[in-house]
């Protein structure tokens, strides 16, 4: 296990007990959307699992990764029903979801036919479900300190950008946090 230590301005943050699986990127850009991406594009209804008429989210997670597991509290709380599927090695889940080089996270998520990769807040997830555009998926590049999941005991956080990967691969904002 490895040790990342957050310095923000000149003063440390904390210390995050990390895995090397953690913010890893995939490692070749895909050249169009995965097949399985490319299914959901007809956009079918989503099965529908709970009161708050949010279809069911499958969470691929590293087994000991400790702001997956917030995370996923995170968009419980919001909401989702989650179903969790631990494994050791997620870069074969983000080759086949389209998780674009270099944009990738500790986890990926799929819901609806789309991809969220990383600590992508719970409102954006439902903003994408409602408008339904017509994309690959969310991304929040690595692992920013405030961001759900990443929230600091004093409350700090740093500012980031949720994108919205395009069904060519390329991405472009989709909310300021």
């Amino acid at each position: 296990m490895k040790t990342r230590l957050f310095l923000r301005n000149a003063g440390l943050a904390i210390a995050f007990a990390t895995l090397g699986a953690c913010a890893q990127a995939p490692s070749a850009a895909p050249s169009a959307a995965p097949p399985a991406i490319e299914a959901a594009a007809q956009r079918a209804p989503a099965s529908v699992n709970n009161a708050m008429g949010l279809p069911l989210m499958i969470v691929h997670k590293s087994p000991s990764c400790g702001c997956c597991g917030s995370w996923v509290e995170h968009v419980r709380q919001a909401g989702f029903a989650v179903e969790v599927r631990e494994a050791d090695n997620l870069q074969p889940v983000k080759e086949r979801l389209g998780v674009p080089y270099g944009k990738g996270s500790c986890h990926t998520a799929e819901i609806a036919g789309y991809m969220i990769e990383g600590h992508v807040p719970a409102t954006d997830i439902k903003r994408l479900l409602e408008e339904k555009p017509d994309a690959i998926g969310l991304v929040l590049p690595g692992m920013p300190m405030g961001s759900p999941g990443m929230e600091m005991p004093d409350g700090r956080q740093e500012p980031y950008t949720v994108e919205i990967v395009n069904r060519d691969g390329t991405t472009e904002p989709f909310a300021q946090h």
